[in-house]
């Protein structure tokens, strides 16, 4: 349990950081960044796959043109949601952003319920209504919709309905998700070559090697999130995770003095309510159901 928590949490603590990160890349075009993000993934992945011996999935898988095609949709699920969230953070919207994360949890709720027809509990319809009421208000004080949240809530949490859904581990379906990236990547990197806007040759070699970075600071988070994941119940593990989005917004607030006036306050404190719920409830719910099935 103590591994567990220490696991889990260090992957929300560093995802709590990755403003800090993008922000030291702030020159670099947030598709470039992505390119690298892709390509240096891949490279240290296969370097841990390389260490464990660990290729006999990929030859089973290249059998499965179906799973292949649903790995592809959640690989482009994924890249769309690391671009937008550079693109966020680097054009000074990380409190956007991190309300995207914050949101997330609800909307794998009703994702649930929409598409896997699972069964609502009344706590559970009460914190998404809730967070639709911190929604609308931030829709109706901003003029228009926090379209930045939704987007990145919206990309992740069905990214997270297909990878819960499919049979691969963390470590398999990360690296099966940027080899199917590759070609794509490899074609947008000759096209920045080709009209001589490779960002990457013309920084210096700091920069270089902190691009190069990406590759360990994107796959180590997740492969410890899956270790945690493993060891402590659900409902703790969503407790942890609102680390990652409290930090972006530190940072977001206190670091790069973004505005987050009373107004903006409100809605967030709605959906801070509505987590709440959810949280008290799934706490509550368990607890109920092991009192009764004690085995």
């Amino acid at each position: 349990m103590q591994k567990g928590i220490l696991y889990a949490a260090s992957a929300f603590f560093i995802w709590g950081l990755f403003p800090l990160y993008f922000k030291l890349l702030k020159q670099v075009p947030s598709a470039e960044l992505l390119v690298h993000r892709v390509l240096w993934s891949l490279l240290f992945l296969a370097l841990i796959l390389a260490w464990r011996k660990q290729w006999a999935w990929l030859r089973d898988l290249v059998r499965q043109p179906a799973v292949l095609g649903r790995f592809f949709c959640s690989a482009l699920l994924l890249s769309s949601n690391w671009l937008l969230y550079i693109w966020a953070v680097n054009n000074d919207r990380v409190v956007d952003s991190s309300l995207g994360y914050f949101i997330t949890p609800l909307v794998n709720v009703l994702l649930g319920f929409l598409l896997l027809k699972e069964r609502l509990r009344a706590g559970q319809w009460l914190a998404v209504a809730v967070a639709a009421c911190g929604v609308l208000w931030l829709t109706w004080q901003a003029g228009q919709l926090p379209w930045i949240a939704l987007v990145l809530a919206a990309t992740f949490g069905t990214y997270g309905l297909l990878r819960k859904t499919s049979s691969l581990g963390p470590l398999e379906g990360l690296s099966i998700e940027t080899l199917l990236l590759t070609p794509l990547t490899l074609g947008y990197l000759a096209w920045l070559l080709w009209h001589g806007q490779f960002v990457f040759i013309q920084q210096p070699l700091t920069t270089q090697i902190w691009l190069m970075l990406a590759g360990p600071i994107t796959a180590i988070p997740l492969l410890l999130f899956a270790a945690g994941a493993r060891r402590i119940p659900l409902s703790l593990l969503g407790m942890l995770q609102y680390i990652g989005p409290t930090l972006q917004l530190l940072s977001g607030v206190l670091i790069y003095h973004e505005p987050f006036g009373l107004a903006r306050m409100n809605g967030f404190i709605i959906i801070w309510s509505a987590l709440a719920i959810y949280s008290l409830e799934s706490v509550w719910h368990n607890k109920t159901r092991i009192a009764v099935n004690p085995g």
